[in-house]
């Protein structure tokens, strides 16, 4: 697609905009009107205009530009993107229920505008200028009371702890994280573990030096029970004798692919102190999962969600996705009953989200508009039910490319909400980061700014430049000695 820009340069919004209906289409950018097969003209003058030619076929919108935002800037930007989205909704005859909203905090966004203008002004801005739907608003408004309660909780001294495990026993054909295939990555485990304690034991130092409070800790990958029992072991018992557990109010391991789970791990999990685990299914469609490259089946789930029972585990999350390969609402809707069945004390239902390293993306298996409107009536019919079993949502996130433009929403009984998922979402307060492709956020203790020191990627980066991956973290100390905890 060619996207022409006339008197105006918001490439990046009206860029992501069109990515909303076509995920991977190749875009170049012209500051002048060009002649081709799909173009998309998006033009400024006394008005907001824009001209969509695919296909042979034209559509066009046109909008005043209206004072909003006090800003004449973002006001031309809004309706420039409300022009172009009129374009887009008449071709695809869609209509995402975010509308032209494409940020990944939208409650944030939606709390914000409401305590500067009030909450009628917030609902109006959302559903007349951004045209997001009054689903999304009631869902906006609901996840903010949850995520203030937990964010109420941090102080200024306050921290959290993730640890990184990035192996998994195989890669789902959807995935674009930095996680290996144990048949790939064996060999690297046993030495990977050896440097992620000695990291572990220079993190818990920083944090005592500076005065840091621990409040949560995370344990996610990848798929932390690729492990033995003894490694896991060894990694939690290293985080217990260097870091002060005794303020944490949560500890989750995501134990994450039932095909991994057994007695032995779940117990080492257990005794290792933590508080709350995640068995991640993401559909409980045998098909489905062959579909996504799973190696496990839905009656496999079963027996690792009962297995963690008796193991003693009162607080387990599983995690479904909606839009997944050859998934249908039907089939979607009897993985939510399945699941709602065992009884857990939170579910997280992801949309799919279709990244360029994943092998589906590669595949060129790309979810098309019909898939959109499936997944938007999968994500309704969760939280109808959800909410009906007293699961109800507390915590939103959304991801660029996602089919049908949708979110990811964290639903939880009351008392049992991920603190970890909100504060790291939020930005509440510092998160240290231990392991490969892990990444520490620093937050000022009283104020906004936010320094990030990344660790590297992959576990033979890791592994083989460890000592310069210390040297930066001695940012830390520097983080701290400019901005004093109060």
């Amino acid at each position: 697609m060619q996207l022409c820009l006339i008197n105006n340069d918001f490439k990046y919004e009206l860029e992501k905009l069109i990515r909303i209906y076509l995920p991977f289409e190749k875009i170049e950018f012209f500051d002048y009107r060009v002649e081709g097969e799909c173009i998309v003209v998006a033009q400024l003058s006394n008005n907001a205009s824009a001209e969509l030619f695919i296909n042979g076929k034209r559509f066009t919108s046109c909008r005043d530009i209206e004072a909003i935002n006090g800003d004449f800037t973002k006001d031309s930007e809004l309706f420039l993107a409300l022009a172009l989205f009129d374009c887009l909704k008449e071709c695809f005859n869609y209509s995402p229920q975010w509308g032209i909203l494409t940020g990944v905090r939208p409650a944030k966004l939606f709390s914000r505008i409401a305590k500067n203008k009030g909450i009628d002004f917030a609902q109006h801005y959302f559903k007349n200028y951004l045209m997001v739907s009054d689903k999304k608003i009631a869902l906006c408004k609901e996840t903010i009371k949850g995520e203030n309660e937990i964010t109420e909780k941090s102080k200024p001294d306050s921290f959290s702890l993730y640890i990184s495990v990035p192996f998994c026993p195989s890669r789902c054909n959807y995935c674009s994280f930095v996680s290996h295939s144990v048949e790939q990555a064996k060999a690297y485990i046993p030495q990977y573990v050896d440097l992620l304690c000695e990291e572990l034991k220079i993190t818990a130092k920083k944090a005592r030096d500076n005065n840091l409070r621990l409040m949560t800790v995370y344990i996610g990958g990848g798929t932390p029970t690729t492990l033995s029992p003894e490694q896991i072991t060894r990694v939690m018992n290293t985080v217990k004798e260097n870091f002060d557990l005794s303020g944490v109010l949560e500890y989750t391991v995501e134990a994450g692919r039932p095909d991994t789970i057994t007695k032995e791990k779940l117990l080492a999990i257990k005794q290792g102190g933590a508080t709350r685990i995640s068995i991640n299914p993401q559909t409980m469609n045998d098909k489905v999962l062959e579909n996504i490259g799973r190696r496990h089946t839905a009656l496999q789930t079963e027996e690792a969600f009962n297995l963690a029972r008796e193991c003693g585990f009162d607080n387990i999350n599983m995690d479904l996705i909606a839009g997944l390969l050859g998934d249908e609402l039907q089939s979607f809707k009897d993985s939510v009953l399945k699941i709602t069945n065992l009884n857990p004390e939170s579910v997280t239902v992801h949309s799919l989200s279709m990244k360029r390293a994943s092998n589906l993306t590669v595949s060129g298996n790309f979810p098309e508009i019909e898939m959109g409107r499936i997944a938007s009536d999968m994500v309704d019919f969760a939280y109808n039910h959800l909410c009906e079993k007293g699961i109800v949502p507390y915590y939103m996130y959304r991801q660029s490319k996602t089919v049908g433009n949708l979110e990811n929403v964290g639903y939880a009984k009351r008392g049992f909400e991920c603190l970890y998922n909100v504060y790291i979402m939020d930005e509440t307060h510092t998160i240290l980061a231990c392991g490969a492709s892990a990444v520490t956020k620093l937050r000022e203790p009283n104020g906004d700014k936010i320094e990030r020191i990344f660790n590297f990627k992959y576990p033979y980066e890791y592994i083989d430049r460890f000592d310069e991956l210390m040297a930066r973290k001695d940012g830390i100390d520097s983080f701290y000695n400019n901005y004093k905890i109060i």
